[in-house]
């Protein structure tokens, strides 16, 4: 699922970019729906299988949430300096990464 809605997320921020007027505002509206469940299962799939480094994991992964205070000004910052059409490259990124992440960037490596 984390896959589907980081691609859900990419696609409607290229149609916000490509997009003007209502189809644009709707685009962006719906990307809450991309944000619905990432941070709960982002959250379960890093805290799964530490065993009794659990609490510390979810201390770490909790301390992590710093990116809901920085990507908003970096945004407002490329929007000043390239165009807000342009800026949507960066939440791009974010979501192709958290697409990533639910494909394998999750899994544990295993030691022989």
């Amino acid at each position: 699922m984390l896959v589907v809605l980081g691609i859900l997320g990419v696609i409607l921020m290229l149609v916000s970019m490509v997009t003007h007027g209502q189809v644009a505002i709707a685009s962006l509206v719906l990307c809450g729906l991309a944000n619905s469940i990432m941070y709960p299962t982002i959250f379960t799939l890093g805290i799964a299988e530490l065993g009794p480094l659990t609490s510390e994991g979810s201390g770490v992964i909790t301390i992590g949430n710093v990116g809901g205070a920085v990507i908003p000004p970096l945004f407002g910052f490329l929007a000043d300096k390239i165009g807000i059409q342009y800026a949507f490259v960066l939440p791009i990124v974010c979501y192709i990464f958290i697409a990533y992440y639910g494909l394998s960037g999750y899994k544990t490596k295993q030691t022989a």
